[in-house]
């Protein structure tokens, strides 16, 4: 116990689920089991009207089935009814023949000697029977009648030696008590294994002699409802013991503990620890296997109800290591200890973990205010870096929605629309070629009033290409210095040749069309 408790920590306790321990379920109402814990169906047949003659057609598998005190009583009645009436049959033909008024005379051949009456009649059949042959009782060659009722007698011994001697063998040989060496855990318990929740619970085999090709099964009784209204009492549905991967295939020579894990395919997958105390369910457990010794298939079974079941238990190791071999300790083999267990179902586990954390979800406010300003600042140069990057599968900026949606009417409408659409930001234009084209026009006509009423500001990019726009130098986070003097109409940026040449070339083209 105290390794135990260094291996686990201090804040495990070990359970002991016999009647005597510290450890109670909460008290409720037993109800009637389907199976009981030792295997017996608590099935009753009962009014099957002219159905009891199918019992008599198969009389051996009957008597078989019977109760031993059932078959002793059956076996005896035979016997000493044959008796009689063979003992009667031979008294008759001495009577017949006057065998008994000339018992004593030796001058007279009787039928059967030294047959004086029924006693001496019951003691011939007996010796005959049961080939003791002592020699003072014969069947003489003067009776014919005789010798036929002495080939009757011993072909109606020979079918009932076979009958009732056979099926007591059989009785005898059945493997019933073989299942008493087959042992079940009086509880079942739920709790993790490699992550995963499971339903445990474990068998052994008290003998030496192995069990052959041993495999368990386990069904779930439980009544429920179809969704057309039909109910179902005591519906059975199968449990995965591991059917697929061979983990019901047994190797039971050592205590094992069988595990079924809850998944979605699980009739449990919504079972919680709260709802386990609501539930009403019995857990068949089938375990077959071939005796070694006698080559008979051997089945044991158990059940276990919603109060056998312990949520966060985890069974107590019974298996040491010895000089020179295992050993197993018994006395251990019922008992578990607490373990930390989740007391949601899988459903809602899986639930929680598909809900998305609010940590790495982005805010909607934050984005729509990136994305409003970023798609403010788009130009018309812009729009085919943009395009040609979505071909290319890049990570370039996305056009605004309503710049698709504008794409539809054709490329020079858009270039037409996007023009109108910047004249709304004048202040948000970075170039020459991103104003809209109210000023370009005001830029190329001379004059001192336009002069006044145009005034540029330089803009200084660096390495950059003139044909980015504002949002395209937001995106890369470069500042531009702008200057505060205005750009006089003689700066070079105007006065080299028509205005209309500093413009980008689409635009001049664009211009030159209208």
């Amino acid at each position: 116990m105290a390794a135990l408790r260094r291996k686990f920590g201090e804040d495990y306790q070990v359970v002991n689920t016999n009647r005597a321990t510290t450890f109670s379920a909460p008290v409720k109402k037993k109800r009637q089991r389907f199976v009981e814990k030792n295997g017996r169906c608590n099935v009753q047949h009962g009014n099957l009207g002219g159905e009891t003659s199918r019992y008599l057609s198969d009389l051996f598998t009957t008597l078989v089935d019977l109760k031993w005190r059932w078959n002793l009583l059956i076996f005896i009645l035979t016997y000493t009814i044959a008796w009689l009436v063979m003992a009667s049959m031979w008294w008759i033909i001495a009577y017949i023949r006057g065998d008994l008024n000339h018992g004593h005379d030796s001058s007279y051949t009787p039928c059967v000697a030294n047959v004086y009456n029924f006693p001496s009649a019951f003691l011939f059949f007996i010796e005959t029977e049961a080939t003791i042959g002592y020699g003072y009782r014969y069947i003489t060659e003067k009776c014919p009648e005789g010798i036929i009722l002495f080939l009757f007698q011993s072909l109606l011994g020979s079918i009932v030696d076979a009958f009732l001697i056979g099926c007591m063998f059989i009785k005898m040989s059945q493997p019933k008590k073989r299942a008493e060496t087959l042992m079940f855990s009086q509880d079942a318990v739920i709790s993790q294994r490699d992550g995963k929740l499971c339903l445990m619970f474990r068998v052994g085999n008290l003998r030496n002699s192995h069990m052959v090709s041993a495999q368990i099964r386990c069904k779930l009784i439980k009544s429920r409802q179809t969704p057309e209204g039909e109910f179902l009492p005591l519906d059975q549905c199968e449990l995965d013991v591991g059917f697929g991967t061979g983990a019901d295939q047994l190797f039971l020579v050592s205590p094992l503990t069988i595990c079924h894990e809850i998944n979605p395919k699980s009739p449990f997958f919504d079972l919680s620890q709260r709802s386990l105390k609501n539930e009403q369910f019995e857990i068949v457990v089938i375990l077959e296997g071939i005796v070694e010794t006698t080559g008979m298939t051997c089945q044991a079974r158990t059940s276990y109800t919603e109060d056998e079941v312990l949520w966060g238990h985890r069974f107590l190791p019974v298996m040491s290591l010895e000089e020179g071999f295992f050993r197993v300790d018994y006395s251990q083999f019922h008992s578990t200890f607490e373990v930390p267990t989740p007391p949601y179902s899988v459903k809602e586990q899986e639930e929680k973990n598909s809900l998305p954390s609010p940590l790495s979800t982005p805010t909607p406010a934050l984005t729509e205010s990136h994305g409003g300003r970023r798609n403010r600042v788009f130009s018309v140069d812009c729009i085919h870096i943009s395009e040609e990057r979505g071909r290319h599968g890049g990570t370039g900026v996305r056009l605004p929605s309503k710049l698709q949606r504008m794409s539809s009417s054709g490329k020079e409408d858009l270039q037409r629309k996007v023009l109108l659409l910047s004249s709304q930001h004048p202040e948000k234009a970075c170039s020459t070629g991103d104003l809209p084209l109210k000023l370009q026009r005001l830029s190329s006509s001379p004059g001192p009033e336009a002069e006044n009423r145009l005034q540029l500001k330089p803009l200084k990019v660096g390495f950059e290409p003139m044909t980015q726009s504002t949002g395209d130098l937001y995106q890369h986070s470069l500042t531009p210095t702008l200057s505060s003097a205005p750009v006089p109409m003689h700066s070079p940026l105007l006065s080299a040749g028509r205005p209309e040449d500093n413009l980008p070339p689409k635009l001049r083209k664009m211009n030159a069309d209208r």
